[in-house]
């Protein structure tokens, strides 16, 4: 009934995430914006911000995915809630400060305390993400997984609700508070989302509570170091009783005899083992990751981080030097969710229709195809491509201080509540109008229609991690794909660098077709090796089949 709907545990993770994601979203949007101001409406600050993001998630990926193994979920669920939000909380309160007597912190001790106001807002910003990402992996990679028991349909539905869910607050909560900002102030903005996010934290631990009273198998974990009966568990025989292979039952990061050794050891080693334990846990993560039998499928979500093809501050800034207003990207940001959602209903259709690993291989063609539009874009009218030009002619020029560089404009804020990426600015002056729009139509065309096989394929590779990855291993492996992610992301922003100029960035969307099709080319190898033959069937019902590698294991189709 309407009732049993609206109790489930189903529906309070759903909620629970809603405003999860909704803070996320808001305080991301809200932080980029609120760093630019405070430092002269330059980007150095955001700049630094991510920067120090990224590479605190590439380096303790893993790290936070073993600690998540490592403790009961309710524990892990509830820790992760606390310091996230608390850690916005504080953030909030300390750009208030900053906001209100920011001219008298400039005087004092010549601007040192501005600045180490600065590095703690970053530093506590940065601890919020790592925060969120371990929410994000013992919500959406854990539990979703338990409330779904053994229904691989209905966690294929969990899982396209979430990532709309996403979708729909990705758009949402940056116009809210950006019209709070932009109607309000910045000391407002910062008062708002403090204020949300004490809210949000009560509302989400009794959510939390309630999921876990519903669903009694949260309460049992496997390879909790602490309990001894639960270790008996990651045995071989109970591993093949579940379907997993023996590659996997024998992982070096989680398996019986390394946790079961783990107490005495600690015991005959000194203060240096101890520290070093982070390391060993890094790297036993990666060689857990590499081992897994999903691990092309991984590596092939990776690499779509590496591309320009997105509405990031990258393609917004493009979009801009090619004439487009902030009224015609917003239309196209719209479009692009809207895009997504189809996405993530197609998914669910397709897998039901030809199974989860050729859902996979449909949606990276739909994608790549897609995508050729993009590289026709290069060489259409109106496209800036010029290869005379040196890709480093920007960057040289600034390094050897001929020029200076460009700042942030004061309408920043303003464009950036239409739902625009953070570090993207308005021109100073009103740009002259091209002779042709066909080549910027025909590259935002491409990025809006790929969308549909991008989210499809991603919930694919998300559904594969989340039924091949066992039980004690789901969040180290999560933190290694996370880190994945990043990394791939960060040489994206590296690439941008090194070839700023709008001269080039017809060879960057080459590049990133280049990288798209790598990854969806290293998915079809672990497509093909699993299936066959098989692969090419794409009308088959879904059905159980043994993988070929690993007979044991079974996996969906």
């Amino acid at each position: 009934s309407v009732r049993d709907f609206f109790t489930s545990a189903k529906f309070l993770i759903y909620m629970g995430h809603a405003l999860s994601t909704w803070g996320d979203r808001m305080w991301n949007f809200a932080v980029a914006v609120f760093l630019v101001e405070l430092y002269g409406n330059s980007l150095l600050l955001t700049a630094v911000y991510g920067l120090v993001v990224a590479g605190s998630v590439l380096l303790l990926g893993a790290i936070i995915g073993d600690w998540v193994d490592r403790n009961p979920r309710l524990k892990v669920a509830q820790t992760s809630l606390l310091v996230q939000n608390s850690c916005v909380i504080l953030c909030g309160i300390l750009l208030m400060v900053v906001f209100q007597f920011k001219e008298q912190l400039v005087g004092l001790y010549n601007g040192w305390i501005l600045t180490t106001c600065y590095i703690l807002v970053i530093t506590i910003a940065n601890i919020a993400n790592l925060a969120s990402t371990a929410t994000s992996i013992t919500i959406q990679r854990d539990w979703v997984v338990v409330v779904a028991g053994q229904d691989s349909s209905k966690l294929a539905d969990m899982n396209a609700t979430v990532r709309i869910i996403d979708q729909l607050t990705n758009i949402l909560a940056p116009m809210l508070v950006g019209q709070i900002m932009a109607f309000g102030s910045h000391f407002v903005g910062c008062g708002f989302i403090s204020g949300w996010n004490l809210c949000s934290m009560c509302l989400e631990y009794a959510l939390l509570w309630k999921v876990y009273q519903k669903t009694p198998a949260l309460a049992v974990k496997s390879g909790q170091k602490e309990q001894h009966q639960e270790l008996k568990q990651l045995s071989p025989p109970k591993d093949l009783e579940n379907g997993q292979s023996p590659e996997e039952s024998s992982q070096p990061l989680m398996n019986d005899t390394s946790v079961v050794a783990e107490p005495d050891s600690a015991k005959q080693h000194g203060c240096c083992y101890q520290v070093a334990e982070p390391l060993r846990t890094f790297k036993a993560g990666w060689v857990a990751y590499y081992n897994q039998n999903i691990f092309f499928a991984g590596m092939s979500l990776a690499f779509l981080y590496m591309t320009v093809l997105g509405f990031d501050c990258i393609t917004t800034g493009y979009a801009y030097t090619q004439g487009l207003n902030g009224s015609v990207l917003s239309l196209l940001m719209g479009a692009s969710a809207v895009s997504g959602i189809c996405g993530t209903v197609a998914f669910t259709w397709v897998r039901k229709k030809c199974g989860l690993i050729r859902t996979g291989f449909i949606s990276g063609m739909a994608q790549l195809s897609c995508l050729m539009l993009c590289v026709v874009s290069v060489f259409a009218p109106g496209s800036p491509f010029d290869l005379s030009v040196s890709p480093f002619q920007d960057l040289y020029t600034h390094l050897i201080g001929e020029t200076t560089l460009p700042k942030a404009d004061h309408s920043l804020t303003s464009i950036l509540t239409g739902g625009n990426a953070t570090t993207t600015a308005a021109p100073a002056e009103e740009l002259p109008p091209l002779q042709s729009y066909l080549s910027v139509s025909l590259l935002f065309a491409g990025v809006i229609a790929a969308r549909v096989g991008l989210w499809s394929f991603d919930l694919t590779v998300t559904q594969l991690i989340q039924e091949n990855v066992i039980e004690s291993e789901r969040g180290v492996i999560n933190g290694v794909q996370n880190s994945m992610n990043y990394l791939l992301d960060l040489l994206h922003f590296i690439m941008v660098i090194l070839a700023p100029n709008p001269e080039a960035f017809g060879l960057l969307v080459i590049i990133s077709v280049s990288f798209v099709a790598m990854g969806h080319i290293m998915y079809f190898g672990f497509a093909f090796k699993s299936l066959g033959s098989r692969l090419f069937l794409c009308c088959s019902p879904e059905q159980k089949v043994e993988n070929v590698d690993s007979p044991s294991l079974s996996t969906t189709v």
